[in-house]
């Protein structure tokens, strides 16, 4: 009886798909654990805030809508657009819960910019900056983005 004709490439080919098919298995879930409400868990940080100055008023933002001073909105680097949190002056006890709905600051040593409404709410106005904790209350599991955008 004849060996069986065996293709290198199809032995390749096979070795290969077995391997990553295996190393997806092994590499764990693919997104962060999950808390009730089927949104993510972040940690607080502490840094400093700063706000946003005046000719940024009715620029567009990172999800789309254009900036307004009065309403409780803010800018984070890495927590998704849509993400509710409570920011605590740590000068003073003062908390107001904001919207992320931008991106930055790009200021060095900065974790969240603030509107002006909040940073009034803060009682941080007059320094400019000030040091907070930003407590994440609602993270989605995206970016929530205008949806015509």
């Amino acid at each position: 009886m004849p060996a069986p004709c065996v293709d290198p490439a199809m032995t390749r080919m096979m070795i290969t798909a077995t391997g990553a098919a295996l190393l997806l298995a092994l590499s764990g879930p693919a997104a962060p654990a999950e808390a009730a409400g089927g949104a993510r868990k972040a940690q607080p940080q502490r840094g400093t805030a700063s706000y946003y100055a005046p000719k940024f008023n009715g620029r567009r933002m990172a999800n789309g809508k254009r900036f307004n001073p009065n309403a409780n909105n803010a800018a984070h680097k890495t927590l998704p657009l849509g993400t509710t949190a409570k920011v605590t002056n740590l000068d003073n006890g003062r908390t107001a819960e904001v919207t992320v709905e931008d991106r930055g600051p790009y200021a060095r040593g900065r974790i969240m910019d603030v509107s002006p409404k909040t940073a009034a709410q803060l009682d941080m106005k007059k320094e400019g900056t000030a040091p907070v904790v930003v407590e994440p209350v609602r993270v989605p599991d995206r970016d929530e983005r205008l949806a015509g955008r």
